[in-house]
């Protein structure tokens, strides 16, 4: 009895002084392996489209800011799709400009579908087409606009809970008084890909050409990686990006890895098993891959899929490992 009252008495006073004995939670913080931070999950575009474009009567995008519907994951805390990545899918309608700002977190863009939109990065226009891939480098200068007919809707990914775990986030208005941005050599300092725009048909041809020369991975199919051509290696310094084929009736092995993937179908249907569950995906879906859970793909017909994840950020760490089953 006086010794559970003197180890009680020691734990008050470490705990007044802000002291914690690593010895009783050490499996806690350090854990033999790691424990997925997320949960498998799957937005349906049928879904999403209609209520994005119900959004879109509701609310300008000079209201908004950005006009974003976020793809929030049940199994994180916050708004984002993974532990440490953003997702949204963003609406521009005919005639809208999104304001022009610039921040910390870096953003990609994944055109899902539309014409006569374009962004301008640091005063450079980017015409947006289905399926080009464009890059918008940490405190870059960046605005939206959309001219003719229909919508423009594009996946949004960011590094957000990211850079607000390192509490490292700035943001800035563009000031309205000052005249617009021409094109500067920003973008190409540091560790950002000189290349902000990645046009669908030369990643699609590139991605087909692989798929001729060499054989299918039991796991992942044929699947290519964005790269920085200045130095072959990712195009963001927190985020990696992946085009994969998966023929049909591709009946894929597990696998793992630690990072957690944020995956848009571009074409063909299919499911991924994440341990027992099942996530059904077509056409322009969007569906999370936790980290460190195994997965397996089975395909209908053929598909391709566009993925990012924070791999750069871990392989950039020294952490990034992967595992492949045999079965």
């Amino acid at each position: 009895m006086a010794q559970h009252q003197q180890q009680e008495s020691i734990g008050a006073t470490l705990r007044a002084n802000n002291l914690t004995p690593l010895w009783e939670i050490f499996r806690d913080v350090v854990p033999p392996q790691p424990i997925p931070a997320c949960e498998p999950v799957v937005w349906h575009y049928d879904t999403v489209r209609p209520l994005l474009l119900q959004m879109g009567q509701e609310i300008s995008a000079e209201e908004a800011e950005r006009r974003v519907l976020i793809l929030s994951n049940p199994g994180v805390e916050g708004f984002s799709a993974t532990r440490t990545l953003f997702a949204g899918l963003q609406l521009l309608l005919p005639g809208e400009v999104a304001s022009c700002h610039r921040h910390s977190q870096a953003a990609l863009r994944f055109v899902v579908e539309g014409e006569g939109a374009y962004t301008s990065v640091d005063g450079e226009r980017i015409d947006m087409h289905r399926g080009d891939l464009i890059l918008t480098p940490s405190f870059t200068w960046h605005d939206h606009a959309k001219s003719g007919e229909g919508p423009m809707i594009w996946l949004d990914g960011l590094d957000v809970p990211i850079v607000n775990y390192f509490g490292s986030t700035f943001m800035e208005s563009y000031p309205e008084s000052e005249p617009r941005l021409t094109p500067s050599d920003e973008t190409t300092k540091g560790m950002n890909t000189p290349g902000l725009r990645y046009p669908y048909e030369k990643t699609h041809a590139a991605l087909e050409a692989m798929v001729a020369a060499q054989s299918c991975d039991p796991h992942l199919g044929v699947k290519m990686q964005y790269i920085n051509p200045q130095t072959g290696g990712h195009v963001l310094p927190t985020m990696a990006c992946f085009l994969q084929h998966l023929p049909a009736a591709f009946a894929g092995q597990n696998m793992r890895s630690t990072d957690a993937s944020i995956n848009f179908v571009v074409a063909g249907t299919g499911r991924v098993w994440i341990g027992e569950t099942c996530l059904e995906w077509g056409p322009d879906d969007v569906f999370v891959l936790p980290n460190w859970s195994w997965y397996r793909f089975e395909v209908d017909s053929q598909a391709e899929i566009f993925s990012y994840s924070d791999r750069a950020a871990q392989e950039n760490l020294g952490l990034y490992r992967e595992e492949k089953s045999a079965v």
